[in-house]
């Protein structure tokens, strides 16, 4: 019987050739986006899974809770870990891990060099790989291989990288910096890309320079500590000893905002945009089901069409329903006859599909810089999703048509007096409205999403970061003596402007802040942030003073300028008042020299903070250099001559601020990225269905037009008939999806706390770009129709 039913459907798919193309073409690219959606998501929720104990591991993080905000960080203070294993009864194993930078050195047998690089590195205890004990060493074991200092554990990668073999590895030296031999003593397994642990290259704790430090208010997020809770240990169950251990070591009156540590599952590092990891990498959950509602949307906007057509071919396959009922069919049967036939074109749309995600990948791995793994069969969930993506897509399309064509009244299909009118016809305008809407809101989110991109980028940050290049630098004591040789020969360079020792750009997120202490009063409202810098920072990128002068020049701390926004947050109106007032910051006493106008010193995404910059030569590691823009080229490459001899024992880096800043909105410009490709998909499938749906109208309305036309009627007045309820179906679609598009703009624009003023021009586009669209497609097959011979269209049959 389905061999016969298969038969049939494909015989009908070819005498419908063109309706059959419209469905599949409009399935297929419906399918395939939703492929590369869930091949997406899968990814991101399978990150950090696989461990045996993953219910019962944490991440241990610090809060603060002041009076006007609270803070987080995803580390915790130095002695955490050791205090914690001693009076944290429910605590199997406490780990600590440290990710820090260095430069690395390999020598080969004779001691030449053959490797430099540098790459981030990670001090970890052995308690750390008891807390995530499957972690396949190959060589070695966690007990033995970092309970030493000078100790480090290669991945595979690297030791392959370094020395040829993992095997060949083990027991050799490599240097960190000048002069700290470590000896390979373990190789582990390549972490997976959905990992939030991008472990390379592991030193022993007791290597950590910082290890000794006792101090409970300095907490560095790049310090982290993870905990193997006992078996029949519940979360909730931590939350009493957890208080008593806060209380005991962040007492109120000596640790500033209240300060305490909770704990984080394992599974939920990846999606906590509160605190960051050492992948860098997060991604809000919210932004997942965003996806997965797109994916919904296509999918549906695809099944609309084939509803739509295949509801309206009805009239056409009347007589041979009324002859299969005659003969003695039965309805389940005539069911099961349609179903074959969608669930036919539905795998022809599959394989389809599947052609289009694999020739998709490539660009979607370039748009996502190779952060992410795509490959259709690397996974069997991918694999069960495209079945079931055939089953509802069957079952969601291809089910309604078939209970109205085979509920037809066998007399009347077979005199063919079944007609267009009723149930089916206001189901299917109905379908178009909710097609039409979909595609409007997004094309309001793309136009809203690109026009806050061109905001970000054409938005006045307060100063000019325009041609100047960050240079990294060398912090040891020998290399802090070759500063000013260094900024001398700069200086010599045709095109070079000026220069400035500072710690980071104007606009940046790496953030150092501290409590502090204003004219003698303790503040408990806000953090300072402290940004170290010569006195020649403020002419290179043309930050302006408002207030006061520049502390004069210095290799130590001996005046701060702040910002306008310092001034807000202690209520302080006149930036003359605070001239000559003292700020106690970092173990700084000092004078408030001078007052710079505000300048966004984070993405546009957060507010201005609170700022006082002062100098301090020990905590440079980056040099500013501001260029003639004609001579950025040759500069550069002289500038890294110069860099290259003066330091020789480093790795030359550069980027240019204007880069960096456009690096914040990575995640935005992805989101409109994707949000231009699936509103392009989505317009093309209802634009298609929309075609296939007029031209079938036209076909049965051909001899009414001609009727029409005899009596008088202008090619004009046949073409505003028949485009007459698809422009009024469209515009009535615009209406339902302006407040929905509102709602969902508006969220996203929350996001940011610079942003565009929300006009309704974005809402009277997207609705002119949907009628102007509509008319043309609709046109085009009504044109024809009204243009055709009545002498043809008038024949009986």
């Amino acid at each position: 019987m389905f061999k016969l039913n298969l038969k049939i459907a494909l015989r009908n798919l070819w005498k419908n050739k063109g309706y059959t193309f419209i469905n599949v073409l409009g399935l297929s690219i419906g399918m395939a986006s939703c492929i590369l959606i869930f091949m997406f998501i899968r990814f991101q929720l399978s990150f950090d899974e696989g461990y045996k104990n993953e219910e019962r591991i944490f991440r241990v993080v610090t809060n603060w809770k002041y009076n006007a905000f609270d803070d987080y960080s995803a580390g915790v203070p130095v002695p955490f870990a050791a205090a914690a294993r001693n009076e944290i009864a429910g605590f199997e194993k406490v780990g600590s891990i440290v990710k820090r930078g260095g430069i690395l050195h390999v020598k080969d047998q004779t001691g030449r060099e053959i490797i430099k690089t540098q790459e981030a590195v990670y001090y970890a205890d052995p308690d750390f790989f008891e807390v995530f004990n499957d972690i396949r060493w190959q060589y070695g074991n966690p007990q033995q291989a970092l309970s030493k200092p000078n100790t480090v554990v290669l991945s595979e990668a690297f030791a392959i990288k370094f020395f040829g073999t993992a095997e060949h590895a083990i027991g050799k030296t490599i240097t960190l910096g000048a002069k700290t031999n470590l000896e390979v003593t373990g190789v582990i397994q390549d972490m997976p890309q959905n990992s939030s642990f991008p472990l390379g290259i592991v030193i022993s704790y007791q290597t950590y320079y910082g290890r000794n430090i006792t101090n409970w208010d300095s907490v560095n997020s790049s310090s982290s500590s993870y905990v193997l809770l006992k078996a029949g240990v519940a979360l909730a169950d931590m939350q009493v000893p957890l208080d008593k251990f806060n209380k005991k070591y962040y007492p109120i009156q000596k640790i500033a905002g209240n300060q305490n540590n909770q704990l984080q599952a394992l599974r939920d590092i990846h999606f906590s945009t509160q605190y960051d990891n050492f992948l860098e990498s997060t991604i809000g959950k919210s932004e997942i089901y965003g996806l997965a509602i797109i994916g919904l949307f296509l999918i549906l906007t695809a099944c609309i069409n084939f509803i739509n057509l295949s509801t309206a071919q009805s009239v056409n396959r009347s007589k041979e329903i009324g002859v299969r009922k005659v003969m003695g069919s039965k309805r389940k049967q005539l069911i099961a006859q349609f179903l074959t036939e969608t669930f036919a074109q539905s795998l022809i749309a599959l394989l389809i599909a599947c052609v289009i995600a694999e020739l998709a990948i490539p660009p979607m791995q370039n748009l996502f810089k190779g952060q992410i793994e795509f490959s259709l069969f690397s996974h069997m969930s991918i694999l069960v999703f495209m079945v079931l993506l055939v089953v509802f897509v069957g079952f969601l399309a291809g089910f309604y048509p078939a209970l109205i064509i085979s509920r037809l009244n066998p007399v009347l299909a077979i005199k063919n007096k079944i007609s267009l009118n009723g149930g089916s016809l206001s189901l299917r305008k109905f379908l178009v409205v909710v097609q039409f809407s979909i595609t409007v809101v997004l094309i309001i989110g793309t136009l809203v999403i690109i026009r806050q991109m061109e905001y970000v980028q054409k938005k006045s940050l307060g100063f000019d970061p325009n041609a100047v290049a960050m240079v990294g630098i060398l912090t040891d004591s020998t290399s802090k003596t070759k500063y000013n040789t260094f900024k001398e020969q700069i200086l010599q360079v045709p095109g070079i402007e000026s220069l400035s020792f500072c710690q980071s750009a104007p606009l940046s997120n790496d953030v150092n802040s501290t409590d502090f202490t204003y004219n003698g009063i303790k503040n408990k409202d806000f953090e300072l942030r402290t940004v170290r810098a010569d006195e020649n920072y403020f002419e290179l990128f043309d930050l302006k003073l408002i207030a006061g002068k520049i502390f004069l020049k210095s290799d130590t701390a001996n005046g701060c300028v702040v910002n306008e926004t310092f001034l807000k947050k202690i209520n302080v109106t006149n930036p003359q008042d605070v001239i000559g007032k003292v700020i106690d910051a970092s173990g700084n006493i000092l004078p408030i020299t001078g007052v710079v106008k505000d300048y966004n010193d984070k993405s546009l995404k957060e507010s201005i903070s609170g700022i006082a910059i002062f100098p301090g030569k020990q905590e440079y590691w980056n040099v500013a250099i501001k260029i003639d823009a004609k001579q950025i080229m040759p500069a550069m490459k002289q500038v890294e001559r110069i860099w290259n001899s003066t330091f020789p024992n480093g790795i030359y880096q550069a980027n240019f601020v204007n880069d960096r800043i456009n690096g914040y909105y990575e995640s935005e410009q992805i989101t409109g990225a994707l949000f231009k490709v699936f509103a392009g998909v989505i317009i093309f499938i209802s634009f298609i269905g929309l075609f296939g749906l007029i031209s079938f109208v036209a076909t049965q309305r051909t001899r009414e037009v001609a009727i029409r036309k005899v009596l008088g009627a202008s090619t004009i007045e046949l073409v505003k008939m028949l485009n007459g309820s698809f422009l009024i179906m469209v515009f009535i679609a615009n209406l339902i999806a302006w407040p929905l598009a509102y709602l969902f703009v508006n969220k996203w624009l929350s996001g940011f706390a610079y942003r565009m003023d929300l006009t309704i021009w974005p809402f009277v586009l997207a609705m002119g770009i949907s009628m102007l669209t509509t008319l043309i497609t609709v046109s085009l097959r009504s044109y024809k129709a009204a243009v055709a011979n009545t002498i043809d269209a008038l024949k009986y049959e």
